[in-house]
This record gives structure tokens, sequence and C-alpha cells, in this order.
């Protein structure tokens, strides 16, 4: 009887534990109650490993110290901020105050307004375009990936990297230490021997042990010479080229922008290099005075631990608010957190076009189901769902009305929103908003519409599934 005592004792601090560690997340917190009564010894240990601790966060936040703060007037200076809603060359933004200060508000990233954009739909035209951008590097290269392989493509990033290094040209490479963990020592030792500084962001083992595992570098960039820059959903790896029999054509949307943003684009990796390496770079020369003459304006927004905002999670929000015409999202993980998900409610019973592209075939069972768990409330109120059948589709792409368009590493989830670094650029202009929209709908022709009343006629183990998931969908 002691002994039972003694269990139900350890169980019950156990349990006071997760509650005054995460009452900040409730969903969060019931997820881990949950994965405690089913696991009481182990569940606690997995916690104490992997959950976001908000002790670390500060940590990581204290860390991470922006430089930006030490070149913020310089750049601020240099590059043409758009400060008043008047000056937007938007027309929706003259007459919306409350989304023009949020994104004002938001990040230490303004709007820019002398910007050129490029919208990239696949991994091969993606790859051609950042190849033939670091072939002309004549001052430096900076890369981050959260995915980075071994394969041909990546080789072909290795080949191109070295030589380019070996005739001068800086190249730093960051790569996620869990997203990139199979890289196998000799090909990371090439990179080395040659002259390409390569570091691990959070390298497994090291963030398993100081708990900060939980943390992950989920962005996608490369910067060449400061003037040209690349974000989006693609990693380095042939299955974005749709070598992968398993997952098929692989689709995808990734943005090439010169100009002002890149600025910005250049500080957030010159951050996370901080993280990675320790070293502190301040050079006003990685800033250069660029000869772009577009008009374009972006804006590049960067969320993760160590910062003050949800800045992505914010911006969705606060644009899915606003929203009188249309909602458009393709993302390949849909599992929102309770402001996203009520505000698409709202949005979809108030009459606006709510769509959303989730893959058919998805390269997570377990994500999958928890996705599922949020569609039939969501159909109930109007929104239109679609499966794509293609292939796999992993674009992170948001459209709201005509105001903007968003394309980024973020998933339609909350890991994205609140656990990883990600990265996202907010298009504000016509015609990059058109070819957004030009691209959903190319995808829609390819993707099977979700129909309410066949939805609700699945399986009783389906829907049990579904609802284990989406308890555990905070933690995925």
């Amino acid at each position: 009887m002691v002994w039972l005592l003694v269990a139900l004792i350890t169980f019950i601090l156990q349990m006071v534990a997760v509650l005054l560690l995460e009452f900040r997340n409730p969903s969060k917190a019931v997820a881990w109650l949950f994965i405690l009564f089913c696991l009481p010894l182990f569940g606690f240990v997995l916690y104490f490993f992997v959950a976001q601790d908000y002790q670390k966060r500060l940590k990581i936040r204290k860390r991470g110290s922006r430089l930006f703060q030490e070149i913020r007037g310089h750049l601020w200076d240099r590059a043409a901020v758009v400060r008043r809603k008047g000056d937007m060359n938007n027309p929706g933004f003259h007459h919306n105050d409350r989304l023009f200060n949020l994104l004002n508000h938001l990040s230490e990233s303004p709007i820019t307004g002398c910007n050129q954009s490029r919208v990239l739909t696949d991994g091969e035209e993606t790859y051609e375009a950042m190849l033939n951008a670091m072939e002309k590097a004549k001052d430096h290269i900076h890369v981050e990936f959260y995915i980075f392989r071994h394969d041909r493509i990546g080789t072909k990033f290795q080949d191109v990297m070295i030589r380019k290094a070996q005739e001068g040209v800086k190249v730093r490479l960051v790569c996620d230490g869990l997203g990139s963990y199979k890289l196998k020592k000799t090909f990371i030792q090439r990179f080395k021997e040659s002259g390409v500084e390569f570091y691990f962001f959070l390298p497994a083992m090291v963030s398993m042990f100081s708990r900060r595992i939980n943390y992950r570098n989920h962005r996608k960039i490369v910067v060449v010479d400061g003037t040209i820059g690349f974000l989006g959903g693609i990693n380095v790896g042939d299955d974005y080229l749709g070598e992968y029999p398993n997952m098929g054509y692989w689709r995808d949307t990734h943005l090439e922008v010169k100009g002002d943003a890149v600025y910005f684009l250049q500080n957030v990796f010159l951050h996370d290099w901080k993280l990675a390496s320790g070293e502190r770079i301040a050079d006003f020369g990685l800033f250069p005075e660029h000869q772009c003459t577009g008009e374009e304006q972006v804006q590049i927004l960067s969320s993760g631990p160590d910062l003050n905002w949800n800045a992505i999670q914010e911006m969705c929000f606060g644009a899915i608010s606003v929203a009188k015409e249309r909602i458009w999202i393709t993302t390949p993980y849909f599992i929102p957190d309770e402001g996203i998900y009520e505000a698409l409610k709202t949005a979809a019973v108030s009459g606006v076009d709510v769509r959303i592209i989730i893959p058919d075939h998805a390269d997570s069972r377990l994500v999958k189901m928890a996705s599922l768990s949020y569609v039939e409330e969501l159909l109930a109120a109007g929104v239109n769902f679609y499966e794509y059948e293609k292939g796999f589709i992993h674009a992170k792409v948001l459209i709201v009305d005509e105001l903007l368009g968003s394309v980024g590493t973020a998933n339609m989830d909350m890991r994205s929103f609140f656990c990883n670094f990600e990265l996202t650029a907010v298009l504000f202009d016509r015609l990059p908003i058109e070819r957004l929209v030009s691209d959903f709908k190319e995808d829609l022709q390819h993707s099977r519409p979700i129909d309410p009343e066949v939805f609700r006629q699945r399986g009783r183990w389906q829907k049990a599934a579904e609802i284990l998931c989406r308890m555990l969908s905070p933690l995925l």
C-alpha cells in the first residue's frame, strides 16, 4: 500500500509541475497531462527533456540579443522604409489602420519600398535560381537550411559553395541540428577543409541535454553579396525535385527578392549565425547599396523563442481578422491555435471565401490525422478544404483579399507559430499577389474538395484516432 501512495503522490506532483510550467498554454498542458496519464514516469522524463520551457525561452532570447540593435539606424536610413499607411502602394491599406499598425509594430523588420520579387513554384526552378546567384557571388554567400541532404542536389550545392570559397568568396553555412542530423561527417568535413564555415544550429544531442531540442531552426535562407536573397518552403534535397517515389511530385513555393528586404533577410541570418557559431558579425559591408529599382513593398517577418512577439502568428491572425472577400491558404500541416481557428470560423460564417489546400498524401500520418480533426467544424462553418492529389504540397502561402500575400517557412500550425525559428515574406503589391492567386487556382485543379457529408460519415476508429491526435497536436 505504501508504494501505491508514493506512486500516487509522485503522479500528482508531476501533474502540478506541468500545470505550473505550462499555465500560459492550456492546450499544451492538456496534451502533456494526457501523456503523463498514459506514461506516468516516462512521460515526465520526456517532458523534462523535450517540452518547451519558458525559462529556456528567456535564456535563448538573452543569448540571441539581436545584432540588429547595433545596425538598426544604418539599415533604416539606407532602406526605403514605409512609415505611413498613405505611402502604401496597395490602396487597400489607406483605410485599414488596424492591419497597417499591427504590421508596423510586429517586428524589427519594417515594410520596405524598394524591392523586386519573383515567385518560384518548384524545386527545379528554385535550385536553378539559387545556384546561378551563388555562381555570380563576389563577396559572400550565406546559406541556412532546416534540411540539407547528402544527395545529388546537396552535392551540387556543396560543389558550388566550395568552388566559390576557393575563389576567395566568404561562404557560411548553417543547418539545423535535428533536421540535418543525417549529414555524414565526411560530407561536413569536406566543407570545412575547403574553406566553407559550417555550423549546426542546436545540434541534436547538445540540445537534448540542454533541454532545447524543442526549438528548431526551420528557416531556409540564401543571401548572396547582400543584394539577392531567397526564402520559402524548399530545403536542399532530391525529394524536393520529386525524386522520392513514395512522395512523388513535390509542389512548393519559394521567393527570390532583391532590394531593401535583403538587408533584413541578411540580419536574420547573422543573428542565427551568432546563435550557431558564437561569432558576432556587425559588418556594414554585408549591407551594400543595391541597384534594385523595383518599387514593390515587402516585409520580412521572423519569429522564434528569441523574440518577444510571435510575429508570424500575429500577422496571420490580424490579416484573417480584417478579410472581407477571401482567405486562401496552402499548408502541408494544418494544426491552428485557438485564435487562428476561431478567426477562420468567424470569417467563413461572415461570408468570406475561405479555402484551404492540404496534402492528400502527407509525409506524416500523425500530423494528417491531427489536421483532419479540425476540418469537420470548419466545414460546417463554411470553410472549403481541398486535398492536393498531384503529389505532395509543401507550400506555405496565405492570400488575404487583395491586401497581402505571404510566402515563407512557417506552416499553419502551433509548432511553427510558437516554437520554431521561422521566416516569412509579406507581399503587398498587385503583381506578386496575382501570381500567388494564379498558382493557388492551378493547385485547385489538382485537388479534390472535401465533401462535408462524406467526411461526416467516416468511421468511428478514424474519428477516435483524430481525437487522439488532436489532443497531442500542440506538441506535433
